[in-house]
């Protein structure tokens, strides 16, 4: 089991697939997380290479990992990840789900919408299926759509631009903050600015629309990742902003 993960689904060119193996679960989270060649695939993940290369070969013929080539150097390899994650399986969270439909009510002044979108987000890890993946691809496909559309050109000017477009549309306050990083706070997160601290980030769609509009705009791949969030116990959302670097 993977992180608890015993099941996780994929999105390829050829369709969905499922997995439930633990070795091929255990290279998938690790090419996930960024390349790696085939030692440190054996390193991290303690098997034997015979295991490694058996599994690595039947995620190739899934088109679920592809093997490139270092540009400088041809004859060092290393494996990518091909496939977008839609889910993967993770321990119900049904407390979260439950306090969630206590405050779904046509009687008080909450947006009925914001109501469903949490519960739609809440409900789906209430019956063991971690949304964050697909939440996160399906906000790049959104902030690539949006990106083109703003006026400024340079990262920074970019950011504060989406900060008064995340206000005018009452997404929360967010701030642009000085410093040697890259990184945004967004106060009174529409989504999860009222959730308790469940002990993890909560803002994955968030993550990929920013990611795309950065990527879209600047035409260069960018990485969002949030550090801290109302669902963690603070009292903003945080994100940090890099440029990928590509070797």
């Amino acid at each position: 089991m993977v992180n608890g993960r015993t099941t996780a689904i994929l999105s390829t060119d050829h369709g969905m697939i499922a997995l439930d193996s633990p070795v091929k679960l255990k290279i998938l989270e690790i090419l996930e997380n960024g390349t790696a060649s085939f030692d440190e695939l054996v390193e991290k993940s303690m098997k034997a290479k015979s295991t490694i290369s058996v599994h690595l070969n039947d995620l190739k013929d899934l088109d679920l990992i592809r093997e490139k080539t270092f540009p400088k150097d041809k004859r060092k390899k290393f494996f990518v990840l091909n496939a977008i994650y839609l889910a993967y399986s993770q321990t119900p969270l049904n407390n979260h789900y439950n306090t969630q439909m206590d405050c779904i009510s046509i009687l008080n002044g909450d947006s009925f919408k914001e109501k469903l979108f949490c519960a739609l987000r809440y409900g789906m890890e209430a019956y063991g299926i971690e949304p964050k993946p697909i939440l996160k691809t399906i906000g790049y496909n959104i902030g690539a759509r949006i990106g083109p559309e703003l006026k400024s050109r340079s990262l920074r000017a970019i950011l504060e631009e989406l900060s008064v477009f995340w206000g005018e549309h009452e997404l929360g306050e967010m701030t642009l903050l000085k410093g040697d990083q890259i990184v945004i706070s967004v106060i009174d997160c529409y989504h999860c600015g009222k959730m308790p601290d469940v002990g993890k980030t909560l803002c994955s769609m968030d993550e990929g629309i920013i990611e795309g509009v950065l990527t879209s705009k600047l035409k260069s791949e960018f990485s969002v990742r949030e550090t801290e969030c109302y669902g963690t116990g603070n009292d903003n959302c945080k994100f940090v902003i890099e440029k990928v670097k590509v070797e």
